[in-house]
C-alpha cells in the first residue's frame, strides 16, 4: 500500500499543471494530443446531425465575435511564454439551428452557438461573455480536468499505474461521459461550479482584451436569470447561482478593467 501511495503522489505531482490567468493547480493525466482527438472526433459526430443556421448576419455575427477573443487569446499565451500552446488550437465558429439556451467551446477551439441564445444577446458585447467563457473553458483545458478526475474515480489508486500506461483506451472509456454528447443535450462538458467561475473570470479578461466592454456581463446573466424560472437550461445546469455569478463578476470587473483594458 506505501509503494502504490508513493507511486500516486509521483503521479499527481508530475502530472500538475498551472491554469492561466488564475494560476489554480490541476491535475492532468490525460495528454492533450488524446484530448485534442477524443474531443474532436465528438463534435464532428455531432456537427454531422446538427443543422447550420440559415440566418448569414447571425452566422456572421458568432465568426466576427468569436475571431476577436480567439486574437486576444493568442496574444495572451504569446505574451506570457505560453506559445506552444498555440498549437492546440484550430478555432472554427458554427451557430446552429437548435432552441436551447446553450453554446460550447470544445478543447481546440470548436465553438458552436445555439440559436436559442440570441434572443438574450443585444449586441456584439453580450456574445462576447458567452464566447469568452467558452474559450475559457478550453484554455484552461478543463475538459483534461476532468477526464483526470474520471480516470481517478474510475480506475482507482491501485490499478491506475495500470490505466495510465495504456491511456488512449482508458481515455475512449471515458471521453463519452464527460463531453456528454446526446442528441438531445448537445456537447455541453459537465464541468463543476469552480470550472464555471474560473470560466467567468477568465471569459471577462478575453473579452476585455479583445476590446468588447465587459460591463455588459452584469446585465446579460441579468437576463439569463429573468429567464429562468422553471426548468433550468442546459447552459446553466451545472453553473453557478444567478446570483452567486453576478456577485463575483461585478468584484472582479474593476481590477480586469483596469489591468486589461485598452
Amino acid at each position: 500500500m506505501k509503494i502504490v501511495s508513493f507511486f500516486m503522489a509521483l503521479l499527481l505531482l508530475a502530472a500538475c499543471a498551472s491554469v492561466p490567468l488564475t494560476g489554480r493547480k490541476q491535475v492532468l493525466l490525460v495528454s492533450d494530443q488524446e484530448v485534442l482527438a477524443s474531443s474532436l472526433t465528438q463534435y464532428n459526430d455531432y456537427m454531422k446531425s446538427a443543422k447550420k443556421s440559415s440566418n448569414s448576419s447571425k452566422s456572421a455575427m458568432v465568426t466576427r465575435v468569436g475571431k476577436r477573443i480567439a486574437d486576444a487569446t493568442e496574444r495572451y499565451l504569446k505574451a506570457n511564454g505560453m506559445e506552444e500552446e498555440l498549437k492546440n488550437f484550430s478555432w472554427e465558429f458554427n451557430l446552429v439551428k437548435d432552441n436551447q439556451v446553450n453554446a460550447f467551446c470544445m478543447p481546440g477551439g470548436k465553438i458552436v452557438v445555439y440559436e436559442g441564445l440570441l434572443p438574450l444577446v443585444s449586441s456584439d458585447d453580450e456574445l462576447a461573455v458567452v464566447l469568452g467563457h467558452e474559450v475559457a473553458h478550453a484554455v484552461a483545458k478543463h475538459s483534461n480536468e476532468r477526464m483526470s478526475q474520471q480516470l481517478l474515480a474510475q480506475y482507482g489508486a491501485a490499478i491506475l499505474g495500470v490505466a495510465v500506461q495504456n491511456k488512449s483506451q482508458a481515455v475512449q472509456q471515458v471521453a463519452s461521459t464527460v463531453y456528454g454528447v446526446g442528441a438531445q443535450y448537445g456537447v455541453m462538458l459537465p464541468f463543476s461550479r469552480k470550472h464555471e467561475s474560473e470560466a467567468d473570470y477568465m471569459g471577462l479578461v478575453f473579452m476585455t482584451m479583445a476590446g468588447y466592454n465587459p460591463d455588459v456581463a452584469i446585465n446579460f446573466w441579468k437576463k439569463m436569470s429573468a429567464g429562468n424560472s422553471g426548468s433550468v437550461p442546459e447552459f446553466m445546469s451545472t453553473h453557478p447561482s444567478d446570483a452567486t455569478r453576478i456577485a463575483e463578476i461585478q468584484r472582479a470587473l474593476p481590477a480586469i478593467k483596469a489591468k486589461y483594458g485598452k
